[in-house]
């Protein structure tokens, strides 16, 4: 497998980094999408336990790439305009809308989970296995917003998880410089989080259907 197939955490952290750099509490789309781009190399690379997650994240990614193509891209510069934008408009409740602050906060969901996965792995010894702290990170962030069958299917799956040395091996391009780069690459990740959950939590969004 060719090494841009693979996994970079520090690829991730410096488009996530960008993201932050526009104006306070705000995010910035672009680079936002490239990172999560980056970082479904790693849910692609785990195989069948996130196949479900992978496809889910780069169609929502697509979704949200499109906007910044058509008529209104300006609107969709940042997650503070679009949310603005599409609230104003009357766009939240219109019935046949693909809303992008739906599409963006399923995928605030799934960033949610992969943090608290890495957080939860970056904590593991090299022949740990990851399915322990794979189950705990999904319990306590997606599983919330899954029917019991994906709960249920996930939970099987994640048994036959590796070892963490042997996932990192598989995933990432560097395993050494990733071991290094995640305690930033966390703190990263945790305010662009933070900074999408206030905005959702102001504008009373956390419930878009």
């Amino acid at each position: 497998m060719g090494s841009d197939n693979r996994f970079c955490l520090t690829v991730c952290e410096g488009y996530f980094s960008q993201s932050l750099e526009g104006q306070e509490e705000d995010v910035l789309m672009d680079a936002y999408l490239s990172g999560y781009k980056e970082l479904n190399k790693f849910f692609q690379l785990m195989g069948k336990v996130f196949g479900f997650v992978s496809s889910d994240v780069k169609s929502k990614v697509e979704i949200l790439e499109e906007f910044r193509t058509k008529e209104a891209k300006e609107h969709f510069t940042s997650f503070r305009k679009m949310i603005n934008y599409e609230k104003d408009s009357g766009l939240l409740e219109k019935k046949d809308y693909v809303s992008g602050s739906r599409t963006l906060l399923r995928l605030h969901r799934g960033l949610d989970f992969i943090r608290e996965f890495l957080r939860q792995l970056g904590e593991l010894n090299p022949d740990d296995k990851t399915g322990t702290c794979c189950q705990n990170a999904y319990n306590a962030t997606l599983a919330n917003f899954h029917p019991w069958l994906i709960r249920k299917g996930v939970s099987v799956a994640v048994y036959g998880l590796p070892t963490r040395d042997n996932l990192l091996d598989k995933v990432c391009q560097d395993k050494e410089a990733a071991i290094e780069a995640l305690p930033h690459t966390l703190e990263v990740l945790k305010q662009v989080y933070d900074r999408t959950q206030s905005m959702y939590t102001a504008h009373d969004l956390h419930g878009l259907p």
